[in-house]
């Protein structure tokens, strides 16, 4: 198949050709239609967090048409339309773990540690299919996977609850604009954080409460949520924005991930950190659900495939509102 390839980590990604890739047992074919942009997609090209099996086809967001069905994966069939759960987890995992199962050792990441998207065809177990959401374009079915389904788990882990003040640390990437998204649904009241006066007002757009400038010295917020996937340079604020008893819940660090914890700050206002990354089944079956029902998933632009490379660069800069979606 064609896709796009990386050789060596660090290095750059090449366009080129491998063998077809063939299904299993209980595995299913998907001939992608779009797939989607992601921080992995840079990260592995510096060799983090790992590097992975090399030629390596990255592309964590997926969504197209099956055209190959392993055998014991008969509940689909050649034809099917469907969205890629980018989380792998084993059968054994589900059972110890049950919803928790993304923290289980093991975890896979489509696109990660094991062949992406961003090639014609791509091969997953039956179980991290699900049926394309109806009256969705293909480029926000292939937006939607990673970043929402890891706002939801977010959310869900710091037990948001209708009237409570959310606050998105970084808005304008695709996991910051499922929050917002997603917040709203809840019933908080969303403030957002960003440097840039443009992502402030798309933000204000798109419904949130107050957007504030996030190179002030201190926010004037008092959060019960904050979400945070910035981290060193954002992580003093962040945590000087909590009420007492408030929970922050983190799921990245694209500023730097060493921070410094000042540990009376969390035994006096009694506040919790929580750790999330990616989305149980349940929990990806849910944000599905979300999003047939017309939740918004934010696009910021399509492009054709043979334009991954400026797409990359474009992400790297962090001139995106929004999720980049390639279209094969």
């Amino acid at each position: 198949m064609d896709a796009w390839l990386l050789d060596e980590a660090p290095g750059e990604y090449r366009w080129g050709q491998v063998p077809d890739p063939e299904p299993g047992p209980g595995e299913v074919r998907v001939r992608v239609v779009a797939s989607a942009l992601n921080h992995m997609d840079h990260w592995l090209t510096q060799g983090r967090p790992r590097p992975p099996a090399l030629p390596h086809v990255p592309g964590c967001d997926a969504a197209g048409v099956i055209d190959g069905v392993g055998e014991g994966a008969e509940d689909w069939a050649d034809g099917d339309e469907v969205v890629v759960n980018p989380t792998v987890t084993s059968v054994e995992a589900l059972a110890r773990y049950g919803i928790d199962a993304p923290a289980a050792p093991g975890m896979g990441l489509v696109g990660e540690n094991r062949w992406g998207g961003h090639g014609t065809h791509l091969v997953v177990p039956a179980r991290n299919l699900v049926p394309r959401p109806a009256g969705r374009t293909w480029s926000e079915c292939a937006a939607y996977p990673v970043a929402t389904s890891t706002a939801w788990r977010m959310l869900r882990r710091a037990r948001l609850r209708a009237g409570e003040t959310l606050l998105v640390v970084g808005i304008g990437g695709g996991v910051a604009n499922a929050l917002l998204a997603l917040g709203l649904v809840l019933g908080a009241r969303v403030v957002v954080t960003s440097r840039d006066p443009a992502k402030r007002e798309a933000a204000l757009a798109l419904g949130a409460d107050e957007a504030l400038d996030s190179a002030a010295e201190r926010w004037d917020v008092a959060a019960d949520v904050v979400a945070e996937s910035v981290g060193a340079a954002t992580w003093d604020r962040s945590m000087a924005a909590l009420v007492p008893t408030g929970r922050l819940v983190v799921c990245g660090a694209t500023s730097g991930g060493v921070v410094e914890l000042k540990l009376a700050r969390l035994w006096f206002k009694q506040v919790e950190i929580i750790g999330s990354t990616m989305a149980s089944y349940e929990e990806f079956a849910e944000v599905t659900r979300l999003v047939e029902q017309g939740l918004p998933v934010a696009v910021d632009a399509e492009h054709a495939l043979d334009a991954y490379p400026p797409a990359l660069e474009r992400l790297r800069r962090g001139d995106v509102q929004g999720k980049l979606v390639l279209r094969h």
